[in-house]
């Protein structure tokens, strides 16, 4: 269809053939210059949101969870040891509940600017404006296989919640008692948190 109207326009002989030659010349240079403007201001735009999109850990100020079955058993391992070396308990398995994953806050480097700008009106006040912003990006190190892992600031524990112990001694009260008094102190929960069951032969 394009081609057709060219043929057109070439086909004829009169004194404006020249001016419309020029004028499509103008056309398809205005819009090559628009083509190639869209395409800078689209891949532009592009290129601002991937250099604006950090991965989530590194922005954030959430905690990062970490793999805590290691901590649950090293703790009811403890516990157990502790509780077996009580007189007349004997054989002794531990369970611990808890109310959350343990969880690890990274350590920021926090870039802070401030800047105050006074401003001034026509009738001669003035007025300081104070303006503030702050970036924070999680500090990490490599390892030699280069894995990269957050450094860590501080870890928040889980909460113990409850605690089961089967015992073989547990059929004496006193014995029971100490187990309870065990647990309690070192863990920090109520007696009624803690139960504890005479262990199956």
């Amino acid at each position: 269809m394009f081609s057709e109207k060219l043929k057109k326009i070439f086909s004829k002989n009169d004194g404006n053939n020249k001016k419309k030659i020029e004028n499509i010349l103008v056309f398809i240079v205005i819009l090559a210059i628009t083509i190639v403007a869209i395409n800078y201001i689209w891949n532009g735009d592009e290129t601002s949101k991937s250099s604006n999109e950090v991965p989530e850990a590194e922005n954030s100020n959430s905690v990062v969870q970490v793999s805590t079955d290691s901590f649950y058993d090293e703790n009811e391992e403890k516990l157990a040891n502790i509780l077996s070396n009580i007189e007349g308990v004997g054989k002794v398995k531990v369970l611990l509940t808890y109310s959350q994953t343990s969880t690890s806050i990274p350590l920021y480097n926090e870039n802070l600017r401030e800047s105050n700008t006074i401003e001034t009106d026509s009738s001669g006040g003035s007025r300081t404006v104070a303006e503030s912003d702050s970036e924070k990006e999680v500090i990490y190190k490599e390892d030699s296989s280069g894995n990269r892992e957050p450094v860590t600031q501080s870890v928040i524990s889980p909460q113990i919640e409850g605690a089961i112990i089967t015992a073989e001694g547990a059929d004496n009260a006193e014995v029971k008692s100490a187990i309870v008094q065990a647990v309690e102190a070192a863990t920090g929960l109520a007696t009624h948190k803690i139960q504890v069951f005479k262990m199956s032969e």
